[in-house]
């Protein structure tokens, strides 16, 4: 390392790794997915889940993942007419996932979320647990993180290369251990493009949070599926930009005690 004032100091220091794992759905390469090696079948399980492959974890017969840790099988109870993927694995976070890149992309079977009241403090408590760092960002810098809350608990905590994947990890946490996602609080440390809100929306996932920026688009897709959408959400501060619930006024933080939100656990 060097520093502006010229000192040199040589150092050991651990990067960010990059896994490729090839989901097979019913004898099919379905997808390509460049991650993080851990939470691999979560992975894979919320990523069916929130593109809409799945409606529920029993509609799964079967999940092999191999001792590589490189090709994940899945048979699924009522089989689907997949296109099989054609093109390489790009390494990239999020290049190589499918996701939706554009309003018209949008499936129909897209349904609103049913709102629910959340508390301020909720997101806030939130903030503070994710001021406090994760373990892969905290050795690499390179890592998104996601936490699932229900009912002010933390439930799941997932780190990863990309966003979109950290995500699914929580949500198939959730699905795993048959949680509620019609009461749950996601806040991830990304921003917030379409497929995001996306996934949200498909998952029953009435609050969305993160601690950076969202679009337009996103935005306008929270607003009409009902989706409660928060952004710059830190320790001091949030910006709310869709609640189903407001009318004439927004919510007033209630009497709920953020110091009850215990710290973020190690992997479920």
């Amino acid at each position: 390392m060097y520093t502006r004032e010229g000192a040199v100091h040589v150092r050991d220091e651990e990067v960010q790794g990059e896994h490729a794992l090839d989901v097979h759905i019913d004898g099919t390469l379905a997808m390509r997915i460049v991650c993080s090696p851990s939470d691999l079948i979560e992975l894979v399980l919320g990523r069916l889940f929130s593109e809409g492959i799945i409606q529920a974890e029993d509609d799964v017969d079967f999940m092999y993942l191999c001792e590589h840790g490189t090709i994940v099988r899945v048979l699924l109870k009522r089989k689907r007419a997949l296109k099989p993927v054609e093109a390489p694995v790009v390494p990239s976070c999020c290049t190589g996932n499918k996701v939706f890149e554009a309003l018209e992309q949008l499936d129909d079977d897209l349904r609103p979320v049913r709102p629910i009241d959340w508390d301020p403090a909720w997101v806030f408590a939130l903030a503070d647990v994710f001021a406090a760092d994760t373990p892969m960002h905290r050795k690499t810098f390179g890592a998104h993180s996601c936490y699932l809350a229900i009912d002010g608990e933390v439930r799941y905590v997932c780190e990863d290369l990309g966003r979109h994947n950290a995500f699914d990890k929580v949500v198939g946490h959730a699905l795993k251990n048959r949680d509620d996602l019609s009461r749950a609080v996601v806040f991830t440390s990304g921003r917030i493009p379409v497929d995001m809100v996306t996934k949200a929306i498909r998952a029953g996932i009435p609050v969305l949070a993160s601690k950076a920026v969202p679009t337009d688009l996103t935005i306008e897709l929270a607003h009409e599926f009902s989706l409660t959408l928060i952004c710059s959400a830190h320790p001091d501060s949030m910006r709310v930009y869709s609640d189903p619930r407001w009318k004439d006024a927004p919510p007033r933080a209630g009497s709920w005690d953020a110091s009850a939100l215990p710290e973020a656990p190690a992997r479920a």
